[in-house]
């Protein structure tokens, strides 16, 4: 039994192989990807120190959850900020949780270049 193809079906398995084009990569610079980096690790010391108070303080925990219960948003980022923490800190709750975003700039750009999400379950 013999297959024969219309015309115009039959190409050379060589045939795309040639066509394909030569992708040409930028250069690489990681100047930006280090100031991640380094930026991101402030933040992770930054929520260090808030995840320490939270993982001590019954107390402040306590402040907490009251004003969060009663959506008293003010005073939830004002205990938040009365730690001793240099970035930018929104905070946000609902019934179930606390969420913390960090973020940060690369300082040599002022691009927004990290950001770091914290969710604590409380109910």
């Amino acid at each position: 039994m013999y297959y024969v193809y219309p015309p115009g079906y039959y190409y050379s398995p060589y045939y795309y192989h040639a066509a394909w084009p030569v992708r040409q990569y930028p250069a690489v610079d990681p100047e930006l990807f280090q100031q991640s980096a380094n930026e991101t690790k402030k933040l992770m010391n930054d929520a260090n120190v808030i995840l320490d108070k939270l993982g001590d303080s019954k107390e402040f925990n306590a402040q907490l959850m009251e004003a969060a219960q009663v959506s008293d948003e003010e005073e939830v980022n004002r205990l938040i900020h009365s730690l001793d923490i240099a970035t930018e800190v929104d905070a946000s709750f609902n019934p179930d949780n606390l969420r913390l975003e960090f973020r940060s700039q690369a300082p040599d750009t002022g691009l927004q270049c990290c950001r770091l999400l914290i969710a604590l379950r409380w109910g």
